[in-house]
Order: C-alpha cells, then structure tokens, then sequence
C-alpha cells in the first residue's frame, strides 16, 4: 500500500519549494523569471497553510515573509540553518537534560550555531548558559536532519557533541529553560522531545561505548514519504 501523505511531507515540500524560489530570486536579473519563483513561492505557502494545524499566517503574509528574506547572489541561496546539540554525562552515568522555555518539552541543551565559535565551542556555550554546567568535548556523535527528528519551524541540521561534565551547578536559563536536572536511562523525565531518535544513542555515548558518528540514511522515495518511527533510527546499544 503506496503510504499517505503527512503533515511533516506538505511541511517539507513547501520548504523545499520555497527554498529553490527564494535561490532563483537571489541569483536571476529576468522579470520574467522572477514573476515564475513569486509564482512557486505562492504554490508553496498553499502547501504550507493546509500542512499546519491550528489558525496559520494567510499565504500572502507566509509569501511576505519568504520574499524579506532573500538576498542577491551567494548569500541568496537558502540552505537549512545549523544547530548544536550537547549530550553531557557525568561519573554515574546520567544526562543532563532541560526542559525548554518555549515548548515545555524536556531535550539535551541545543541552540543554533553562532558567527565566530567552532560547533565544539558553541557546544559548550550553549552548555554552561542553559544549565550552569561546565563541560568538556569529548567526540561528535551525530548530524541529524531537523525534519527528521520532526521539526515543523526553520529547516535545519543539528550537529550533536557528547561532553562530560567538569564543573558548575545546575541553574536554568531564566528565559530557555523551565528546569533542568540530572537523569539516569530508567528515570527521565516526560514529554521527551523525539526520544526514539537519540536516547540510545546518548546513552551509548555516555558509557564510553564504540560508536560511529550517526546519520539519517537516505530515503529510497526521497520526495514521497518520510520514514517510519524506527526506521532510521539509532540501533539499541
């Protein structure tokens, strides 16, 4: 049976769309080629309005939106935003985990990438300012899709790092986080935000297990369907 098709497959369409017009305008000089990307985006705010549930913005201010955003040549081509995430252990073998100020869900401490620090060092900026934790890199475990993991906002990549606490005491963003803590495998907190996707992985990490770095393997229907729960995720450790 040929799969349905998702809310998270109209969100990817719609993005991706939106991100071939949107390059197209950054790169063209043609009247005419521009009017045809307006045209694409507009196709592409439709698909978004029908894939979000609840009262979304109308096409023309998504199609607003879009346009504000493009920029002539280079720095016109639109790619997905990067991310970086912190899986932090310490000597009994726990996570450090907070429970985000936006969502309410509880994850690893991630943020998007800043200008001027490596992925490692933004690591553990984002570490010690969501947390009060210290804490060292010790090895790149995973370079995750966003919409994968089952993001429904900016198209991004997370670049994921484990760490090992050195120091510092738990205190939460006041604006990030709602609460963080400490949390063994059989005793974590809920709701989790896409657990199926890293807490074995995290673990593994954590124990000092050998692990390559991970990735979402391709798609074998790229455009049409995205994977079922299980199906690219880490294997149990």
């Amino acid at each position: 049976m040929e799969p349905s098709v998702s809310e998270l497959d109209l969100i990817r369409w719609s993005e991706a769309l939106a991100g071939i017009a949107r390059t197209g305008l950054g790169f063209t000089e043609s009247l005419y080629e521009r009017e045809r990307y307006e045209e694409v985006l507009k196709v592409a705010a439709d698909i978004r309005v029908h894939a979000v549930h609840g009262p979304p913005p109308s096409p023309p201010e998504i199609v607003d939106g879009w346009l504000a955003s493009v920029s002539p040549g280079i720095t016109g081509y639109v790619t997905p935003k990067v991310a970086v995430g912190a899986v932090v252990g310490n000597d009994r073998g726990e996570i450090l985990l907070l429970q985000r100020g936006d969502s309410g869900v509880w994850l690893y401490p991630t943020g998007w990438a800043d200008i001027g620090y490596s992925p490692a060092e933004v690591a553990v900026k984002e570490v010690l300012e969501e947390t009060g934790i210290e804490a060292a890199p010790v090895r790149l475990i995973a370079v995750l899709d966003g919409q994968r993991f089952g993001s429904r906002s900016l198209p991004f990549y997370s670049v994921v790092f484990h760490l090992r606490a050195i120091g510092g005491d738990l205190v939460p963003h006041p604006l990030e986080a709602r609460a963080v803590g400490w949390f063994g495998r059989d005793a974590l907190p809920a709701p989790l935000a896409g657990p199926e996707r890293w807490v074995e992985l995290a673990f593994s990490a954590i124990a000092d297990r050998s692990l390559d770095v991970y990735f979402d393997v391709p798609r074998q229907e790229i455009w049409r369907r995205v994977p079922e729960v299980g199906e690219s995720t880490p294997p149990p450790a």
